[in-house]
């Protein structure tokens, strides 16, 4: 059962200003909510009610083979909005990496509105547009690329994500597990650790401590992985920033199931 804290904000401007609505601005309107790391935002299978925007941290998405297996889809970063492409029923389950912070809104709510906004229908067509690309990519990746070449493009994407300036070594923080690594790249945690190891003895990466990652020549690290020339200051996914408002913690006697949690 997924619990919401968000009050049912469903009050905009007059119409004139209610059709310059866009994702950052609705999403805005609603409260801020807490996920523990460990901790699911949603489950596979389960209602798809609500959609989500997140504000800070990062949550993994994946799903479970009938065979028991977990195979990561994909990782949502802060600016990210989840919900958006579904049915009926979440496809995926979405659990923190990190502590999370979010927003949620009613889909059919969103949906209505975007029938009067062209701008949020808009941005709700380019978020669905962006995962179909995302999609492709790893199909790319998993399809047609060596070990090392996944490993790169791994290291690559997050440091368009998550990266600090342009200055080499770009550094940044790779929250992520090996095993993470390893369930997203279609790979084992030994290869993952064997194709790090590479990449180290290349020179075109370092890491410090679990999380901690150097790239010491993106552009070469690009070429290597296959990819158009590293460009950080033009990441090809937007990151809106939510205006703070109060946060609100969520209880439940149902730790790690469909709710966040203290």
């Amino acid at each position: 059962m997924v619990y919401s804290a968000s009050a049912s904000v469903d009050h905009f401007p007059g119409a004139s200003h209610q059709a310059k609505l866009t994702l950052e601005i609705v999403f805005g309107s609603r409260v801020l909510e807490f996920c523990h790391a460990g901790h699911s935002v949603f489950w596979e299978g389960d209602v798809a009610s609500d959609a989500f925007m997140i504000g800070e941290g990062l949550l993994r998405l994946y799903r479970i083979l009938p065979d028991g297996r977990r195979a990561i889809t994909g990782f949502a970063f802060p600016g990210d909005v989840l919900g958006l492409a579904f049915h009926d029923r979440y496809l995926y389950t979405a659990e923190a990496v990190t502590d999370v912070r979010l927003r949620r809104f009613p889909r059919r709510r969103l949906h209505a509105l975007a029938t009067d906004c062209p701008y949020l229908h808009h941005d709700i067509l380019r978020v669905i547009a962006g995962e179909l690309e995302a999609a492709q990519e790893q199909m790319v990746l998993l399809g047609q690329k060596s070990a090392e070449e996944r490993v790169a493009s791994f290291l690559l994407m997050n440091a368009r994500r998550v990266g600090k300036g342009q200055a080499v070594p770009i550094s940044f923080d790779l929250p992520m597990t090996r095993l993470d690594m390893a369930d997203y790249l279609g790979l084992t945690i030994e290869t993952v650790c064997r194709a790090v190891t590479k990449l180290k003895q290349a020179g075109l990466v370092s890491m410090e401590g679990r999380h901690k990652v150097f790239l010491h020549n993106p552009a070469e690290l690009s070429r290597f992985a296959g990819l158009d020339d590293f460009e950080l200051a033009h990441p090809p996914w937007p990151k809106p920033a939510l205006p703070p408002v109060e946060t609100d913690p969520i209880e439940t006697g149902e730790p790690g199931r469909g709710g966040f949690h203290q």
